[in-house]
């Protein structure tokens, strides 16, 4: 507090008790009420010294986050999307055209995951590069189970990816974990069919419908920028583009108006059900960057996310594109009407 020109203004008996009466209300956390017993005064008059204080610059209320959490554009971004949780870093300072989501993203969901998850959730994790550095970043979790919510994008690499994932979740935790040893996409259906029956890819889709909280990844269809469009052959991108489409989250395929295009794909894959992600009561996306910015805005049409992490050059995108959800996030309405 610091008491400026306009202060001055008052008489030295209102300086003296207005800045006593701030003192008691925002650094001691007293309220009105006790404040006026205490000043044998109303709490209306309380009431108008604070007031009176904050016009007259006798209190400075400034309202700080971290450097690198921009405050306004995450509750622009909130309003817009009608999302229930909106966190948007500062991008690098020199992002590269082919760069990979900024890995500070899931330095910071790994943060707002210990806020969202409560003791005896189900936690559900896709697979995707910040998925992965978001648990690699996790130093808190309440008591959870941990699950996998899709195949990895090789079998070979597991343990280095969705896999050590969801057991580092689960050992900060000190919940069970149920991974998943199986590819995310398989060369048919049949083959598929085989593995989701297995004992211990079986157990870990039980859990699906219990999952509270999920943390998933988008990508963008594009070359490195979409683990799905990597893993087909050329002849299948060409395939899919054609459907028209923009986006990708856990193999599920979008157009730009968030709608699910190519779903013959899912039947090849290992992943949770688009049906079953949208009755899920907290969906975290994590994405950022420019060449993802318009997936991002896709999959958020889609209804089937509550939450985003992402930078300022997406939000940007985000803030300004032409092409308005047509209804909020949290509503988790599908487009299709499905």
């Amino acid at each position: 507090m610091s008491a400026g020109r306009s202060a001055l203004r008052m008489g030295p008996a209102e300086l003296v008790q207005a800045a006593a009466m701030a003192r008691r209300f925002y650094l001691e956390g007293k309220s009105k009420i006790q404040i006026a017993e205490e000043f044998g005064v109303s709490r209306f008059k309380v009431a108008r010294v604070l007031e009176t204080a904050l016009e007259r610059d006798l209190v400075r209320i400034e309202i700080r986050v971290p450097a690198e959490l921009d405050a306004e554009r995450s509750d622009a971004l909130r309003a817009r999307y009608g999302l229930r949780h909106a966190v948007v870093v500062e991008s690098p300072a020199e992002e590269e055209d082919d760069a990979p989501d900024p890995e500070n993203l899931g330095e910071v969901a790994a943060d707002l995951l210990g806020e969202l998850v409560n003791e005896g959730d189900v936690l559900g994790l896709a697979w995707g590069r910040s998925t992965i550095h978001m648990a690699a970043a996790l130093d808190r979790l309440p008591p959870c189970t941990v699950v996998q919510l899709t195949g990895v994008y090789d079998a070979g690499t597991a343990e280095r990816g969705s896999v050590e994932a969801v057991r580092r979740a689960a050992q900060v935790s000190g919940g069970e974990a149920h991974p998943i040893y199986a590819p995310m996409l398989l060369p048919d259906p049949a083959t598929a069919a085989a593995l989701r029956h297995q004992t211990g890819i079986a157990r870990a889709f039980e859990y699906f419908d219990k999952v509270t909280v999920a943390a998933v990844s988008i990508g963008s269809w594009e070359p490195g920028i979409s683990t799905v469009h990597d893993m087909l052959t050329d002849e299948e991108r060409a395939h899919y583009a054609s459907l028209g489409v923009a986006a990708e989250m856990s193999a599920h395929l979008f157009d730009t108006e968030g709608r699910r295009v190519g779903r013959d794909l899912g039947e090849r894959c290992i992943t949770v059900e688009a049906d079953r992600l949208r009755r899920i009561p907290e969906v975290v996306a994590i994405a950022g960057g420019q060449r993802k910015a318009a997936a991002i805005g896709a999959v958020l049409r889609s209804g089937l996310v509550t939450s985003l992490v992402t930078d300022t050059a997406a939000a940007d995108y985000l803030l300004t594109e032409s092409a308005a959800p047509q209804r909020p996030a949290l509503e988790r309405a599908d487009p299709d009407g499905d």
